[in-house]
């Protein structure tokens, strides 16, 4: 598993699986997900998120595509594994660590996304890896650009 980011001397991180997805439209653009917290710029990531319970990566990516952009999608592959330090918009230390997977869009259900805050957009990967918050995330967004 590939590890970026540097924790912090003196915090405590929470590990947390977690799973994202790089999910390609027909004129070559992939999804992100804008964010917007009060009081704080907004970030680019890709969508994903914590792994809930015995729920599977997959099963994780697909609920999470849903809740922050309202996509319906189908997981294909697995890019990388991959963990990521970070401080959470609260301030919580958190390490990600799960698989970055490779999925496609079904469709879309509008009734699915409930995260306000989480804005789809659509990137040319190329920009995506500059816009990326997380170094895990532009990493994975490369990996899957070589993929032939």
């Amino acid at each position: 598993m590939l590890s970026f980011g540097q924790p912090v001397a003196g915090l405590d991180y929470f590990d947390r699986p977690a799973a994202f997805g790089v999910v390609e439209n027909a004129q070559g653009e992939i999804a992100l997900v804008r964010v917007s917290k009060p009081g704080k710029p907004p970030y680019f990531d890709l969508p994903g998120g914590a792994v809930d319970g015995v729920e599977t990566e997959p099963e994780a990516v697909v609920r999470e595509f849903g809740e922050e952009t309202g996509l319906v999608i189908a997981v294909d592959r697995l890019i990388v594994a991959v963990s990521q330090y970070f401080l959470k918009s609260d301030g919580q230390p958190v390490r990600n660590f799960g698989g970055v997977h490779g999925a496609r869009e079904l469709g879309v259900d509008p009734a699915l996304k409930v995260e306000d805050d989480h804005e789809l957009v659509w990137l040319d990967p190329r920009d995506a890896v500059v816009a990326l918050r997380h170094d895990a995330h532009a990493w994975a967004v490369a990996a899957w650009m070589r993929r032939g």
